[in-house]
């Protein structure tokens, strides 16, 4: 059942990230690194829009936000369009460990495929972005 493969794909992907952060003594979720991805690619960018850009759910992304201002990886402040919204940005340590990670996520992308030679890689991420693009809009 394409579920079950689903699920199991994912418990993969993210023990073979989490062993890879530790290994690189980096303490980050791939939720997190998602979320400074998003905000490397988007300074400025309100916490709503975080979670939009991620597929993360709004109600639980300020959790994911104040774990990463915690570390010291970004900076939030209050928007000068909209006092009600928190524009994030990466602070300086936040830069540094985007840029040491980055790497690394790039070659735990083949790991989590091992199993798939560069063609069948390219289609399954092809079928996969497709599956993806096709959800309702509100999922």
């Amino acid at each position: 059942m394409a579920g079950h493969l689903i699920r199991r794909l994912h418990q993969k992907s993210t023990q073979v990230f989490a062993a890879r952060m530790q290994a690189e003594g980096i303490d980050l979720t791939p939720v997190q690194f998602a979320a400074l991805d998003a905000i490397h690619a988007n300074p400025g960018v309100d916490q709503a829009q975080v979670a939009t850009l991620i597929a993360y759910d709004r109600a639980t992304i300020g959790g994911v936000i104040d774990r990463l201002e915690k570390k010291s990886l970004i900076r939030r402040e209050v928007s000068a369009r909209d006092r009600r919204a928190r524009e994030v940005r990466l602070s300086q340590a936040g830069q540094e460990v985007f840029d040491r990670v980055l790497p690394v996520v790039r070659e735990v992308q083949d790991e989590i495929l091992s199993g798939l030679d560069a063609g069948d890689r390219a289609l399954f991420l092809r079928l996969a972005a497709d599956a993806v693009r096709s959800e309702p809009p509100d999922a």
